[in-house]
């Protein structure tokens, strides 16, 4: 196959993706997993794995920044601009659509039937992706044990990235002083940390917004509700959104597929119409893909290494643990009535009993069961 028919297929495979990934990264690189490794196999699941720990350790939206991965792996780097855009495309369009509906009429539309199928649905896909991936990062007892001590730490509440490089630097040492090899390491990626800046329909210029959100891609760790918290810090307190708008832009992202991110488009809009709204998103991915772009070069260098190796092995283990605390939180949140229980255990049975079905119907079904028995 030629790179332009690669290209064509990556474009397919992640605008498909783009349009179901519902319930936030972990469901999404669960829906990835099964379509790129189990059904494609574009590449095997410790390569996946080894792409998942070290997109952990990066700022950004971690399952676009695996689209990246997933279509560099593919079609090269044409492949992995391909694949984030298309993977972000239809949540961009969607959130825009809703940005005019909500700048003309002042509300948005009522989803959250709809919506409510949905978050019970994707806990089945996520645990699929869990048993999956965490059969091949579970390479030995030490590692297993590991993953607990993260598993527990997570749910405690310690941050995600901290929990993953504290888990890598341990390995390191741990499996260093076990095997007493001599090996030389090669440099690990750059990491970076934090900031923000951008309503109540005051005009900023389109390059400004960019800025504005080009800042909050290139140093925001953490899920949608650390986006809220920046987001409130910056633009409430300068009086250029109210909290209930922003509340709104962020309710936008959390139910529309693909990334939470996507809220940027929304905000961008309220600030400077159209052109705002291409700014802010343009300004907001803009750092995953450079991100990407230099990482995605390293990952198969450190796993030649020894000591990256054993670092990249741990943060494997310490990332599926992650998924399983993600998962285990979901559940709490989402299973808190009968109709909730009733479509996460019809989908459990579809993922596990029917092993050839596409995780989009699990999540095209979940939301029209939500749909019918709210009219119960």
């Amino acid at each position: 196959m030629n790179n332009k028919k690669r290209l064509i297929e990556v474009a397919i495979v992640f605008f498909k993706l783009g349009c179901f990934a519902f319930g936030g990264p972990a469901a999404h690189i669960a829906m990835m997993e099964n379509e790129v490794v189990d059904k494609r196999k574009w590449m095997d699941k410790q390569h996946f794995l080894d792409l998942i720990g070290a997109t952990n350790l990066i700022p950004g939206p971690n399952s676009t920044e695996m689209t990246m991965h997933c279509g560099h792996e593919r079609a090269g780097i044409a492949g992995l601009f391909v694949a984030g855009a298309c993977f972000v495309f239809p949540a961009v369009v969607i959130t825009g659509i809703l940005a005019w509906f909500y700048t003309s009429y002042g509300q948005l539309p009522e989803v959250t039937p709809f919506i409510s199928g949905i978050k019970p649905a994707v806990l089945a896909i996520i645990l699929s992706a869990i048993l999956k991936l965490g059969k091949k990062a579970l390479k030995n007892w030490e590692l297993g044990i590991i993953g607990v001590l993260v598993l527990i730490i997570s749910l405690l509440g310690v941050n995600e990235v901290i929990a993953l490089l504290g888990a890598g630097l341990f390995g390191i040492l741990f499996f260093y002083s076990k095997s007493k090899l001599n090996t030389s390491s090669k440099s690990i990626a750059p990491f970076f940390i934090f900031n923000i800046s951008t309503f109540t329909f005051i005009k900023l210029s389109s390059i400004k917004v960019l800025w504005t959100f080009f800042k909050v891609g290139a140093i925001l760790y953490g899920s949608g509700y650390v986006l809220f918290a920046y987001l409130d810090a910056e633009l409430v307190t300068k009086g250029w959104l109210t909290r209930s708008e922003l509340i709104d832009a962020i309710a936008v992202g959390q139910f529309t597929p693909g990334p939470v991110l996507s809220t940027a488009t929304f905000i961008g809009y309220q600030l400077a119409g159209f052109w705002g709204a291409v700014a802010a998103t343009l300004g907001i991915f803009l750092p995953s893909f450079l991100f990407v772009l230099l990482l995605n070069p390293l990952v198969p260098k450190m796993r030649k290494s020894k000591i990256l190796s054993d670092f990249l092995d741990t943060v494997n283990i310490a990332a599926v643990a992650i998924m399983l605390s993600v998962l285990f939180v979901m559940s709490l949140d989402t299973l808190t009535d009968w109709k909730a229980i009733s479509i996460a255990t019809t989908s459990t049975i579809m993922i596990f009993g029917f092993k050839k079905v596409n995780p989009m119907w699990i999540v095209l079904g979940g939301s029209l069961l939500g749909y019918a028995l709210s009219l119960i």
